[in-house]
């Protein structure tokens, strides 16, 4: 996520700023220099075309409204060309790239070429809790810090579901959903592997973001715990100095025996995708796979089926996309980019999974971070399915407006033999439409989906979920973590006061489907 920046607005207007900069142009000229409105336009677009995609997609000016995009992205982008934004203004400096008659042409460009308003698509769901019961901690104190909720994860080695939070604790909750403090960490625990070995029957890795809010700082870690033991030494520090790690995983990826890591350096203007490799004397090595910020999501697995680990990744920050990174087996990898999506959209997480049971694994993605330059609902905000078509080639088959969405994941809920998908939004509509913070997209026909607003946005603001069976019924369960610390100061909206549960860190939806029903279906 990206601090929010605005700026004042010109208050000429786009008309007049088109005007006057077509009439500088002019008036430096002959008459046989003299440009047109749609002249000056055209250029515009053209360099936008050349500059703009340098580092990202070219962004289309129809994603974002004219104020936004005049108020926010340019003035964010005007220091990367070497410019200095003062008020609505401009000014060259030393490392200016392109001249400022240029960087003009592009800035009306996107300002005429955008849409005055945005058009939000209207909610087509019904509210209801579907095959869903709420389940809450006992006691929840109600005074004193808010909930901050960085991380949730059910362990499936001791059945006890974890947290983090911005207070660098980690906790273990057991069925009846009371916590225990587990450790004192240096930085907020983002994600957590667990694992069980002969050696270690209850272990886990801990990846911790080191500094929370958009950052370049080389705070992260990658951490072993040993969550048996009791000791206060109970955990090695893997890799540290990583700028601001979100997600990890791990796989042998030289295929010595030795377990090697992949992690996701997000970090702010700096980070990348790192892999750690162990060595012999079980010291860890680190090198960049792509050095580029952004890495949010890393899943490992034997992709192209030659026997090899490999990885995909989703890159979240200006040059958004899925990619394929494919184990060379001399200890590199190829790259392969599988997905890109325009620099605005925020993308948030991704799923590597079949949904259509035909074998090749498809893309269940989302898009919805709303922390960043543009800070205002968006109609592409939402979840999405990929399907594969073969040679890891992709279309677009299903796609729901979420405003804010933050993560989607998907399993058979229901038991009838398909996929549904469970979905959260950070950044929902919460002056008119809190209620698509949680979604239930139940899968009735092959690629058709009928979307539960479940009524839990009164009881926390969804940014972390994990989908498991908790209560060892047969039916998978959901857990959700809240974060509504400086809610505030995160909402889009600025006339909205925060209306629900600001203090408790997590709830459960449980899987009420009975055993007659499953067998029904």
């Amino acid at each position: 996520m990206i601090k929010n920046y605005r700026l004042p607005v010109n208050k000429l207007g786009i008309l007049m700023v088109l005007a006057l900069a077509v009439a500088t142009l002019n008036s430096c000229g002959n008459k046989s220099n003299t440009i047109s409105n749609e002249e000056y336009l055209a250029k515009g677009k053209k360099l936008a075309a050349v500059h703009c995609s340098s580092c990202h997609q070219l962004p289309d000016p129809a994603l974002l409204d004219s104020y936004t995009w005049e108020t926010g992205v340019m003035p964010a982008m005007a220091p990367k060309f070497g410019f200095k934004s003062f008020m609505s203004s401009y000014l060259v400096s030393s490392t200016t790239t392109i001249s400022k008659n240029d960087w003009y042409k592009i800035l009306t460009w996107y300002k005429t070429a955008s849409p005055k308003k945005l058009l939000i698509p209207k909610p087509n769901a019904v509210k209801d809790w579907a095959i869903f019961s709420l389940k809450q901690p006992p006691y929840v104190e109600h005074k004193g810090p808010q909930a901050t909720t960085s991380m949730v994860a059910y362990n499936p080695n001791d059945n006890y579901i974890y947290t983090g939070n911005v207070g660098s604790k980690l906790y273990k909750w057991n069925s009846n959903l009371q916590p225990v403090l587990v450790k004192q960490l240096r930085s907020p625990v983002t994600d957590a592997n667990f694992f069980k070995t002969e050696s270690e029957p209850n272990g886990a890795v801990l990846t911790c973001i080191g500094i929370l809010p958009p950052n370049d700082e080389l705070k992260g870690q990658l951490i072993n715990i040993s969550l048996n033991s009791k000791s206060t030494n109970n955990t090695k520090v893997i890799t540290d100095s990583l700028p601001r790690p979100v997600k990890s995983t791990y796989a042998d990826f030289n295929k010595d025996g030795l377990m090697d890591y992949v992690s996701c350096g997000f970090g702010h203007n700096q980070g990348g995708l790192y892999l750690v490799q162990q060595q012999a004397n079980h010291q860890f090595k680190r090198k960049a796979i792509r050095a580029i910020p952004g890495a949010t999501q890393v899943y490992t697995g034997d992709f192209n089926h030659d026997g090899w680990p490999d990885i995909a990744c989703l890159f979240a920050q200006a040059d958004e996309g899925v990619w394929l990174f494919l184990n060379d087996k001399k200890g590199g990898f190829s790259t392969q980019n599988l997905l890109r999506f325009p620099s605005v959209y925020g993308s948030s997480s991704f799923q590597l999974i079949d949904i259509n049971h035909d074998g090749q694994l498809d893309i269940l993605y989302t898009c919805g971070d709303n922390n960043d330059f543009s800070p205002v609902l968006k109609p592409y905000h939402g979840v999405y399915i990929f399907i594969n078509q073969g040679n890891w080639k992709f279309k677009q088959t299903y796609f729901y407006h979420i405003n804010g969405c933050s993560k989607a994941m998907a399993t058979d809920f229901d038991h009838d033999g398909d996929l549904d998908i469970a979905v959260i939004a950070f950044f929902p509509d919460f002056k008119y439409h809190p209620e698509e913070g949680f979604t239930y997209h139940e899968q009735t026909s092959p690629g058709k989906f009928k979307v539960h607003e479940i009524p839990i946005s009164r009881y926390g603001r969804w940014i972390s979920m994990d989908v498991n069976d908790i209560d060892h019924d047969g039916n998978m369960d959901i857990i959700l973590g809240n974060f509504s610390a400086g809610a505030k100061g995160l909402m889009i909206q600025k006339d909205v006061e925060p209306n629900w549960d600001l203090y408790e860190p997590l709830i459960v939806l449980h899987n009420t489907l009975k055993k007659e029903a499953v067998k029904a279906h």
